[in-house]
């Protein structure tokens, strides 16, 4: 083989041309003492002169700022880079740019073998792991994802063939930073996500999916928001809606919270003894100001599914059924709410619950139930089209768990871009093989 093929093998560079190598002593401050090696290249004829952003052939423009250096993979403990001229050509479409070099994305410091060597690590280990063993900053690991997912997106279409979606939204961010998160329930893959949690945002997904695509699509899984809900009727309407049962079931959830708080802070204010309140439709319950101090920790045996009960957690919901009757009726509310969505794939049978159900909850005199039952009125549609057809927004829920900790992973990079890159290439499928495999 030829020292210069090797070369050129060893660094991950094609159609290039070796000129020559140097080797030099690495004494940078703050760096550690050792070898470092320049190798001098340049791009074979064909690919040289091109335009860095559209590729094509430009006549030059001029000599650019000279020579430019490119981040090289390591060569064992020995750091690398690349040496070359950087001429600038005269594009119509987009002025005077730098011209494109095979080893490298346009705007890049680094080679394509570096890089895609960073975006693969991003997916698979710590950005301390990755810092160490690169010799890179964070903030630079950040433009390089969002370099190499630009890059993949212009290859690969993940907005092809949808027919059924989910979409939700994930905070990133304090302050009230959001992402819409898109999801294809037939691969499972993160298909589009964006900032923002409004009708804004999901309007800008239906504009990159197009009228056409857009028709295409059956069945649409959410969590009810009305700012999901309306834009998917008005752009996507051959879509039947299906309310996520999950969240249908957190709304029950939090019903039964609202009427513990309530109880509570009775008991609380009483300041001893026994005071009687009225408390609910029903008539008057005796309450003590040491019941306040056992509701207290009732939350979770509140929360909990009967079956997941500790020991401890059971005798609570029993004091609670023979204390405190009304708190317990908001309990069985809940239980029967959770137990529809049990009958997946028995449209007919889970229907028939759920009228039972909003009928007690008109009927049961208490008030964040019957809202509650208002609200499930309003979205029974959806409701019943995801018992029908066993869709729910349970693999939308895994994508933001993952994503909740690339964002804790990806702390520290410059904007949504790069969070928004590195979530692509880990859970949309496009993260780049390692070079030379």
């Amino acid at each position: 083989m030829r020292t210069a093929r090797l070369w050129a093998e060893m660094l991950g560079c094609e159609n290039t041309v070796i000129e020559r190598v140097e080797w030099r002593e690495r004494g940078v401050a703050g760096d550690r003492p050792g070898l470092s090696v320049i190798v001098h290249v340049r791009p074979r004829k064909r690919q040289a002169g091109r335009c860095g952003i559209c590729g094509r052939k430009r006549p030059g423009y001029d000599q650019g700022e000279g020579r430019r250096r490119w981040r090289a993979l390591d060569l064992g403990t020995v750091s690398a880079e690349l040496e070359a001229d950087a001429p600038r050509v005269a594009c119509p479409v987009h002025g005077a740019v730098v011209a494109a070099v095979p080893w490298a994305r346009h705007g890049a410091r680094h080679t394509r073998a570096f890089e895609d060597t960073i975006a693969w690590l991003a997916c698979v280990t710590s950005k301390t792991t990755i810092t160490e063993l690169m010799r890179t900053g964070w903030r630079t690991v950040g433009g390089i994802i969002a370099r190499v997912s630009a890059e993949k997106l212009t290859t690969v279409d993940p907005l092809a063939g949808l027919t059924r979606i989910g979409i939700d939204e994930i905070s990133y961010k304090k302050g009230h930073k959001y992402l819409v998160v898109v999801v294809n329930h037939d691969t499972g893959k993160l298909v589009w996500t964006a900032p923002g949690r409004d009708k804004k945002t999901v309007h800008a997904f239906f504009n990159a999916l197009g009228p056409q695509r857009s028709a295409a699509i059956t069945h649409v899984s959410a969590d009810g928001a009305s700012w999901i809900s309306a834009v998917v009727a008005e752009r996507a309407p051959n879509a039947e809606q299906c309310t996520d049962p999950f969240h249908v079931v957190s709304w029950a959830t939090d019903a039964l919270d609202g009427v513990r708080r309530d109880v509570w802070n009775r008991a609380r204010r009483a300041p001893g003894g026994q005071r009687q309140h009225r408390h609910g439709p029903r008539g008057p319950e005796t309450e003590s100001a040491g019941d306040a101090r056992d509701l207290k920790h009732a939350r979770y045996a509140l929360w909990k599914n009967p079956e997941d009960l500790t020991t401890r957690q059971a005798a609570k919901l029993a004091w609670i059924e023979k204390t405190h009757p009304y708190l317990y009726r908001a309990w069985l509310l809940k239980e029967g709410i959770r137990l529809i969505f049990q009958l997946k794939g028995q449209p007919a049978t889970a229907s028939a619950a759920l009228s039972k159900w909003l009928k007690w909850a008109a009927r049961c005199r208490i008030p964040q139930f019957i809202e509650l039952g208002k609200t499930i009125r309003r979205h029974r549609r959806g409701i019943e089209a995801s018992l029908e057809h066993r869709l729910s927004n349970g693999l939308i829920e895994s994508v933001n768990t993952k994503i909740r900790a690339i964002t804790r992973m990806a702390f520290g990079f410059h904007n949504a871009t790069a969070l928004i890159g590195l979530a692509m290439l880990a859970l949309g499928g496009l993260r780049p093989p390692l070079p030379g495999r």
